[in-house]
């Protein structure tokens, strides 16, 4: 199975990411994860991609796609795999095209999981997170939403700045105009199925595997 994640800010994509890998015992290719892996073990491809982190520069499209390559030639993506975070835009989507037609691969399927904007600010805004464990809570979730504290470990509930109204804007924004366009792209190569991402995360999740 090898699949790639879409979806909008807040549609819920980490956490349908691991169920699906769990359910295939596939690799979740996080390009987040692999990039910080590579500095940190301090590779030839890490050094490079340290130097633009360092300069606060995006690491360049031919440098993601080159640590892409370098993780799928691994025997861990034998099995499949599920992209997650990549590709960004179409130029990514046509180089990684290109790259996994010279490596003999083929996509199986990339799930959208649609959430309107209402729904997405609604529970971007919301969402708190724990300063002590790191556990993500949805403050409409509790009775007293001021004294809440975490279920897990009873620390300190906070906001980040990324779920302010303005932030999620700005990031709903960026999606509209690089992101977006991959769901037409996609369904032009008849691979793309749109999957209703609300309601409760299990129902989400059975409505993917349906079509997997």
């Amino acid at each position: 199975m090898r699949l790639v994640l879409l979806g909008a800010p807040g549609a819920g994509k980490g956490t349908q990411a691991k169920k699906i890998v769990q359910r295939f015992k596939i690799s979740h290719i996080s390009t987040g994860n692999i990039l910080r892996n590579e500095i940190k073990n301090d590779t030839e491809l890490g050094r490079k991609a340290g130097n633009f982190v360092k300069e606060g520069k995006l690491v360049p499209d031919e440098l993601i796609i080159e640590i892409i390559k370098k993780e799928l030639e691994g025997k861990q993506s034998d099995k499949g795999f599920l992209m997650d975070g990549f590709p960004r835009n179409l130029k990514q989507a046509k180089m990684f095209g290109d790259m996994l037609d010279l490596l003999g691969i083929k996509l199986d399927s990339v799930i959208n999981i649609d959430v309107s904007k209402d729904e997405i600010i609604k529970r971007l805004t919301s969402r708190r997170i724990c300063h002590s464990c790191n556990n993500i809570c949805n403050i409409n979730n509790f009775k007293d939403a001021e004294s809440a504290k975490c279920p897990e470990c009873g620390g300190d509930l906070i906001k980040r700045k990324d779920d302010e109204l303005k932030v999620i804007t700005e990031r709903l924004n960026v999606y509209e105009k690089e992101t977006k366009p991959l769901i037409d792209y996609y369904r032009e190569h008849n691979l793309l199925v749109n999957i209703d991402g609300t309601g409760m995360e299990n129902q989400v999740t059975e409505r993917a595997l349906k079509h997997l």
